[in-house]
């Protein structure tokens, strides 16, 4: 795929993501290598820059917190290995952050198109600020996307993988703000007999299209 070529559509919920393999700061990756892990795989516009930055300090913040929930973080620009290198260590001598997870050189944009991280109008050089939740199947489950001005929220990114992780485990939906430990909502019922039936079903009932539940995180 040369660079003359335009973007592609973006790709589709609940289909499997695109696939890749690349050279990262880690060595070569593909989207092979997280199978039977979730990954939030997350795009910048480039390398030394401020925003960036700060957001690259925020994903190492959460980097083991992750782990913990079977999740891997990988990064990507249209920067070099080396770029991506000189980078990381100015963060660790400048910030005091070490940068735990591989960062995608994508200099052909390969993996940028593929996910449709280039935007015309955004910027047509750089990727935008793109976030991909892809569950342990190889399956895409949530794309967040932020302008070229403002930084991400990394803790709400958090809170997403948990809460598709909860729901997966427990065959629920979960509520605008969900945290774990909070109350998780019940599938409505389909059919009027189950309509009726399920005040009696011993949820915390509010109508019969809304009920709720504990559920493990």
């Amino acid at each position: 795929m040369s660079d003359s070529q335009p973007a592609v559509g973006l790709p589709r919920l609940n289909a499997p993501a695109p696939d890749f393999s690349a050279k990262t700061t880690h060595g070569d990756r593909s989207l092979a290598d997280y199978r039977g892990q979730w990954l939030v795989l997350f795009s910048h516009p480039s390398d030394f820059t401020p925003v960036c930055t700060t957001e690259f300090i925020g994903f190492a913040g959460v980097a083991a917190e992750l782990k913990a929930k079977n999740c891997e973080l990988l990064g990507l620009s249209i920067d070099s290995i080396f770029s991506h290198i000189a980078w990381t260590r100015n963060i660790a001598e400048k910030f005091g952050v070490e940068i735990p997870f591989p960062i995608i050189e994508d200099l052909k944009m390969d993996v940028a198109r593929a996910y449709g991280m280039i935007h015309e109008g955004a910027s047509d050089t750089s990727a935008v600020r793109a976030t991909f939740v892809i569950d342990p199947e190889g399956i895409l489950r949530a794309m967040l996307y932020y302008p070229m001005s403002n930084g991400r929220s990394i803790p709400e990114i958090v809170r997403l993988v948990t809460a598709m992780q909860a729901s997966d485990a427990n065959g629920v939906a979960t509520p605008a703000g969900w945290q774990p430990g909070d109350d998780a909502i019940v599938s409505p019922p389909k059919t009027i007999a189950a309509a009726n039936a399920r005040e009696g079903e011993g949820f915390k009932y509010t109508d019969w299209y809304f009920s709720t539940r504990p559920v493990a995180a």
